[in-house]
């Protein structure tokens, strides 16, 4: 029988595991390529044969997702299977309508094609959005758990920027592993907070050798969620963020829209910075598309190490970067920050931007005021620290969840900010939590 040839549509995460859950060590299928996007210098590697399995002696190759439609022709493809997250329903239906126009099916895998199966109960936190404040809910879950007794280990949906086949199966359990397993800045902003509280995190590549290694350890496993996508494995309960600053976005956005509907639990973040009217829409769709939810209402407590820092200030703002890319953010806890701890002025970093950070603001031109934290790479990370040192100001507010002064050298003041989950009235995570299991 010849094989069904396949493209692979993504951003160095789901597509992946989709192919080690669906394709790996199955001779009906052939993939020729692994389309990337969302992520710089991705593209040009090749998925190794290693993970790959013995069907790739060579490996599968990443390739530019502009490239697509000559991939298609070149390799004779009647498949384009999509496998990213964070996209709005149009564009996903652009990427279909192109895939159709070279005569490829398009395809979505869904939960039941690509789900582990765990041994042990699995809460999932995900959300509808990059930005909900997922990372804050995912501390807290996992908290909660520990606080109850339990041996807590936590799975991180994957960010695999450097050598694949040596991140197939990563395990951290002290800050120090970071800087030995060379994370980049947007691993460590997910890591290190859990590693402070004293958790085991395994995140990579190979989720099935991942989660067998993980279950070793745990009475519990929290998979902590990537962008808006759905867990890689099949959860016990499944909680899932709406922001009420972006209403309706938990309709119109692939997958968030999946893990909506899938909700047993939806935590509405932000409450304190929301306005009444945008509250309003979000509890209505709510009410009509997911009405057998629980309800979780919660600020996100923001907080300055130096509040003196910050007030009458000239302060540059340094935000999370993935919630203000392809998250779409116009912007996140440093402004909030900046605003509620009285800065004289937001300074735009826009005149002072150099290399890739510069090339950021090309692909993103919605960002205003404030400096994403980009560090995918090295050259990246002193782009950054170059952008932050030209830009004139009193103070660096650094928003993001780990430390920059540990990996940039900032020749300004500095002042973090943090921020974490506070619910407001009943039921909070830990009824929900103490109610899962007493059920369970």
């Amino acid at each position: 029988m010849t094989p069904k040839r396949i493209i692979i549509m993504g951003a160095a995460g789901r597509d992946f595991h989709n192919f080690n859950q669906v394709y790996r060590d199955r001779p009906q299928y052939k993939v020729v390529a692994i389309t990337a996007t969302q992520i710089p210098d991705i593209f040009g590697r090749k998925y190794p044969s290693v993970l790959a399995g013995h069907l790739y002696p060579e490996g599968i190759p990443i390739v530019e997702e502009s490239e697509l439609k000559f991939w298609i022709q070149k390799e004779k493809v009647n498949e384009v299977v999509f496998a990213y997250s964070d996209v709005s329903h149009e564009e996903v239906m652009h990427k279909a309508s192109l895939a159709l126009s070279c005569g490829a099916d398009f395809k979505i895998l869904g939960p039941n094609a690509t789900m582990l199966q765990s041994q042990k109960p699995i809460v999932s936190v995900t959300a509808v959005r990059t930005g909900c404040g997922k990372s804050a809910a995912s501390r807290k879950v996992a908290r909660i758990l520990k606080e109850q007794g339990n041996k807590v280990v936590v799975i991180r949906h994957p960010m695999p920027y450097g050598d694949l086949a040596s991140q197939a199966c990563q395990r951290f359990a002290t800050v120090q592993d970071l800087a030995l397993q060379n994370c980049t800045i947007e691993e460590m902003e997910e890591y290190e907070p859990h590693l402070q509280a004293g958790l085991v995190v395994y995140a990579g590549v190979d989720y099935e050798k991942i989660l067998r290694q993980a279950e070793k350890e745990a009475d519990v496993i929290v998979w902590d969620g990537g962008n808006n996508d759905f867990p890689f494995i099949r959860p016990n309960i499944e909680i899932v963020l709406v922001d009420p600053h972006r209403p309706n976005h938990e309709l119109r956005y692939h997958p968030g829209e999946c893990n909506f509907l899938r909700a047993q639990v939806i935590l509405m973040s932000k409450m304190d910075s929301a306005d009444a009217g945008k509250l309003e829409i979000l509890g209505k769709n709510i009410a009509r598309y997911n009405p057998g939810a629980k309800i979780v209402k919660a600020n996100l407590g923001i907080s300055v190490e130096d509040a003196h820092k910050v007030q009458g200030k000239r302060v540059l703002v340094v935000e999370d970067g993935p919630t203000l890319t392809h998250g779409e953010m116009g912007f996140g806890a440093g402004i909030l920050a900046a605003k509620k701890y009285g800065a004289s002025e937001i300074v735009d970093p826009k005149p002072f931007l150099v290399g890739q950070i510069a090339e950021t603001f090309a692909k993103y031109p919605v960002i205003r005021d404030l400096l994403p934290a980009m560090g995918y790479s090295g050259k990246q990370v002193k782009d950054l620290e170059e952008t932050i040192n030209r830009t004139p100001c009193d103070t660096v507010l650094i928003a993001t969840p780990v430390d920059l002064r540990r990996v940039c050298k900032i020749s300004h003041e500095t002042c973090r900010v943090t921020y974490e989950l506070e619910e407001t009235g009943s039921p909070d995570l830990k009824e929900v939590l103490v109610d899962w299991k007493s059920n369970a």
